[in-house]
């Protein structure tokens, strides 16, 4: 079985990527998901709330907008974010891709914004960085999570630089609108695993 990561910032057209992955049947393991699924627990709950305040819960449930807008302020509320929420996704995954070993699985495609922060870069056989112009990416991120022009902005101010993933990424693909192109450099690297 192979594992092959998927990274990049937010907006980059990482599910772009996903889609070709499986349609050349990768099973597909989206960590945003995996996060959804976490944050539901009542433990993470309250170390969230411990750590942004009792204004990210909403008629007793965690309001994912309210906590994006206070995590993603800035980078160290990011960071903080993600050391409360890395290690619990890391492990649901390694459980999640054990389950697919077990199947008999033969390509997973990780697709993981924070791939190299939570250390599951390590796991993988490869790892593909998607990245696109932050113009592109910020009309992309108002449009998908119904965001404005600052919540944009405080989003990608809170990501990595681009060249945190070219210097840690042999594989990096551009995802600036030429979709054409894009599938055919993505299926090119990925029927190469």
């Amino acid at each position: 079985m192979k594992i092959i990561g998927l990274t990049g910032p937010t907006g980059s057209g990482k599910s772009a990527l996903s889609k070709i992955a499986e349609r050349l049947n990768f099973s597909i393991i989206d960590c945003d998901k995996v996060a959804r699924e976490v944050s539901n627990e009542t433990e993470i709950i309250n170390k969230l709330v411990d750590a942004f305040g009792k204004n990210i819960i909403e008629s007793g449930e965690l309001n994912r907008k309210a906590l994006a807008r206070v995590a993603f302020a800035t980078k160290e509320k990011t960071e903080l974010l993600n050391s409360i929420m890395l290690p619990e996704i890391s492990k649901k995954i390694e459980e999640i891709v054990n389950t697919l070993k077990v199947a008999g699985k033969e390509y997973i495609l990780l697709d993981a914004p924070t791939l190299y922060e939570s250390g599951i870069d390590k796991k993988c056989d490869a790892v593909i960085a998607v990245l696109a112009d932050e113009k592109v990416r910020k009309q992309r991120i108002i449009a998908r999570d119904n965001l404005t022009e600052q919540q944009a902005m405080d989003r990608l101010s809170a990501s990595k630089e681009d060249n945190f993933y070219k210097e840690k990424t042999v594989h990096i693909l551009y995802n600036n609108g030429d979709l054409d192109k894009f599938s055919d450099s993505a299926e090119k690297i990925l029927k190469n695993f």
